[in-house]
């Protein structure tokens, strides 16, 4: 099953020709999930081919204009294709009233459910059977939220051909995965060693826009396997991006060391640069892993046998 992040948006808060402002899209298991919302949204999910109709749960992690004035002609948009079920949002409070002030919910075929982050400290705000999303601090000139995506643990992997073997039912497939021993029809024990290979590891993703550097955040994001961060400015830019809340491209990638993550993402980028080329060679210096992205760029994270 996929776990795919889809940057539909790369620039900060001028968008180019060629960048939007933040807008991303994950597909985890075949469930979408947008972060950010900026402007042109609508433009980017026709050209990249994200359904209108897989869109459920919006994530605003703060409310700077980039990152959310593409949230109403989208919910309005949704309303005129006959949208029926309900959508999430997940953001500071005020946006809930800018909301309101815009939309009749007696004119909304549909129910806009609006969920309150907690911007002092982690939280859970979002679990199924497969996922848990949790949001934390972040360090800007107004409150903000990352966003973290990880996998529930797997359970161990059966081997398909023991199964036809011991002609295993469903119901000793179940306790198998979990652990247990299998007893077959004659009374031997088969070792569950010898009916599974590990589970496959849990996959996992932080967005971390914006912000300026802040350490707090590496227990949090320790060890993930995409980090996307925020890298505003190259490094020359350092005492700007200090005064305005961001991060330059060390930041970025000081942080993805610090937190032995996989691979870093940088983006949000300001639109005084025509490319990211400085960007990259000043990160890959502390953080090798590390990539500048741009609208249309797709990163997918392969499932892995844990070791």
């Amino acid at each position: 099953m996929p776990f795919i992040v889809k940057i539909l948006g790369s620039n900060s808060a001028l968008p180019t020709s060629k960048r939007f402002s933040s807008i991303q899209v994950l597909n985890i298991r075949e469930r979408f999930f947008m972060v950010e919302c900026g402007e042109g949204t609508q433009i980017q999910m026709r050209k990249y081919k994200i359904s209108f109709a897989k869109i459920n749960h919006i994530f605003i992690s703060h409310l700077h204009g980039d990152h959310y004035y593409g949230l109403f002609g989208l919910i309005s948009s949704f309303n005129l294709i006959g949208r029926k079920h309900d959508l999430h949002i997940y953001s500071h409070h005020d946006l809930q009233k800018k909301i309101d002030c815009i939309f009749d919910e007696k004119e909304m075929d549909y129910k806009v459910i609006f969920h309150n982050l907690n911007f002092s400290e982690p939280e859970t705000i979002f679990e199924n059977k497969f996922l848990t999303i949790k949001s934390f601090p972040l360090k800007h000139r107004i409150k903000t939220c990352g966003f973290l995506f990880i996998e529930k643990q797997k359970q161990l992997n059966i081997i398909k051909g023991k199964i036809q073997t011991y002609k295993i039912s469903i119901k000793d497939i179940i306790r198998i995965k979990n652990g247990e021993d299998y007893k077959t029809q004659s009374g031997k024990i088969i070792n569950n060693k010898d009916l599974t290979m590990p589970p496959y590891k849990n996959r996992s993703y932080a967005y971390c826009s914006d912000t300026g550097y802040y350490e707090k955040i590496i227990p949090i994001i320790k060890n993930v396997d995409i980090l996307y961060h925020e890298a505003t400015f190259d490094s020359d830019k350092q005492e700007i991006a200090n005064k305005t809340g961001h991060s330059t491209s060390i930041d970025a990638a000081t942080i993805a060391k610090k937190a032995n993550v996989e691979t870093l993402l940088m983006g949000h980028f300001s639109a005084r640069y025509k490319t990211t080329e400085k960007h990259v060679l000043q990160a890959k210096k502390i953080f090798e892993n590390t990539y500048a992205v741009n609208d249309g760029d797709e990163f997918q994270i392969q499932k892995q046998i844990v070791d």
